[in-house]
């Protein structure tokens, strides 16, 4: 199997994932899963779409993250490993789909407008 890379996004965070056969091992820019996301939570959040279709011993994965927070990069990082699986495997869709996997999180942070203190906070309104 060659690799198979894919690209997921979660507010400013871009994950670069290249998946291969192996067994298991899990590098995010040269670090393990472990020394990036210390949180037991974010580890599961990556972990999800492998534990769906049980393949966590199957692959290798290296992944590049940039920009945004920890939880961005651990959800941009969900979506490209599931979309990665479904290269490899298309059957699979259907399962990632039904767990919400596969779906881009369009939310992200609305901009600041000009002559307001915030996106939508206004100045104190003076009637004198």
């Amino acid at each position: 199997m060659e690799k198979i890379n894919a690209l997921g996004r979660r507010k400013a965070a871009v994950a670069r994932v290249y998946l291969t056969e192996g067994t298991g091992k899990i590098t995010i820019d040269k670090r393990t899963l472990d020394e990036y996301f210390p949180s037991s939570i974010l580890q599961y959040v990556v972990k999800q779409p492998l534990k769906t279709l049980d393949c966590e011993e199957k692959y290798d994965i290296y992944a590049h993250l940039d920009g945004g927070g920890y939880k961005g990069q651990a959800e941009a990082l969900r979506l490209a490993i599931s979309r990665a699986l479904v290269k490899i495997n298309p059957e699979d869709k259907a399962t990632l789909r039904a767990e919400g996997f596969m779906t881009r999180d369009p939310r992200s942070v609305e901009r600041k407008k000009p002559g307001q203190p915030k996106a939508r906070k206004r100045f104190q309104f003076s009637k004198r």
